[in-house]
């Protein structure tokens, strides 16, 4: 929120987390009397997919603003790294624990309950995967047969998710000549610049 306070300085970023909060309150409400981990995955994405229709930005992919959390819970829309965000902030609310993995070319979270080891993509409607399925994923970004070494699945840090959509930013605004936000993007990837950010 933070970093879209830099985008937008008038926003009111206690707004936006009031806004998650209620999203919180509302899956809470909807959790089915047993709370198997499969059933809370099945509640958040029919709350958020159904019922507040938030998707996958497929058209405008590179728009700035699916990088903007702001933007992305008014237009319910975002890449998969934000929609991600989205899922995490509702999970951590109502106490489902769930951690963000760096996939090569794309974003994804998983639970850390038990045993589980099942893989959710916010960008196609909260899909629910498996290792293979992530194997074939990331054979189809690449184009190439892809062995899943257990580093890209790795779990993401808090400064690396801010890193990474950093580095979406710096990309975005590098291949529109917008010198000035690439060079702002650019110094904030820098450890110095990421403390620098931190409310």
């Amino acid at each position: 929120m933070y970093l879209a306070k830099e985008e937008y300085p008038l926003l009111d970023v206690e707004e936006y987390m009031n806004a998650l909060d209620t999203m919180a309150i509302e899956v809470q409400e909807r959790l089915p009397p047993e709370p198997y981990p499969l059933k809370i995955l099945q509640a958040i994405n029919w709350y958020l997919y159904e019922d507040l229709q938030f998707k996958g930005n497929t058209t405008e992919y590179y728009d700035p603003r699916n990088s903007f959390l702001s933007d992305v819970i008014d237009r319910r829309t975002g890449i998969p790294i934000t929609l991600s965000l989205v899922y995490l902030a509702i999970a951590r609310r109502i106490d489902f624990p769930m951690i963000g993995i760096g996939m090569p070319g794309h974003f994804m979270i998983r639970p850390t309950v038990g045993e589980m080891e099942v893989f959710v993509d916010p960008f196609h409607q909260g899909e629910i995967l498996f290792l293979q399925d992530c194997r074939d994923r990331l054979s189809k970004i690449f184009d190439r047969p892809v062995e899943l070494r257990p580093e890209l699945l790795e779990l993401i840090t808090s400064r690396h998710f801010l890193a990474r959509m950093l580095t979406n930013l710096k990309v975005i605004y590098a291949n529109q000549a917008n010198l000035e936000k690439t060079l702002a993007a650019t110094e904030r990837i820098l450890p110095k610049s990421v403390a620098v950010l931190r409310p």
